[in-house]
């Protein structure tokens, strides 16, 4: 069993930067890849980018160029840099684990909400 604990989340204006954390805890050696997901009301959650335990990352097409994930591996942590915000970009924002053996997360933390917003 994986814990995931997000912060960082809040209320930026357009063309803001926000820093979106991910710490895990418990089984992380169990972790194959760790990603950010967001959701909106009455949509579904989507993959906004996602990196692996060698460091392979991808993103979001409406993302690249803007968000940039990255780990420290000594902190068990994630985080998602997120640059020139846009109001499409709110959302609430989850971290995700996927596990070996999986190839969809079903670790979840508990959301971060980010609002774009003058």
């Amino acid at each position: 069993q994986v814990q995931l604990v997000e912060s960082g989340g809040g209320l930026v204006q357009p063309g803001g930067s926000l820093r979106l954390s991910c710490a895990a805890s418990g089984s992380i050696s169990s972790i194959n890849i760790m990603g950010w997901y967001r959701q909106t009301p009455g949509k579904e959650r989507e993959l906004v980018a996602w990196i692996s335990r060698d460091g392979s990352s991808s993103y979001k097409d409406s993302v690249t160029g803007r968000f940039t994930i990255s780990r420290d591996s000594a902190k068990s942590t994630v985080y998602l840099q997120m640059n020139n915000l846009k109001p499409d970009d709110t959302a609430v924002y989850y971290c995700g684990a996927i596990l070996y053996g999986y190839g969809f997360a079903n670790q979840w933390g508990q959301g971060t909400q980010v609002t774009v917003s003058s």
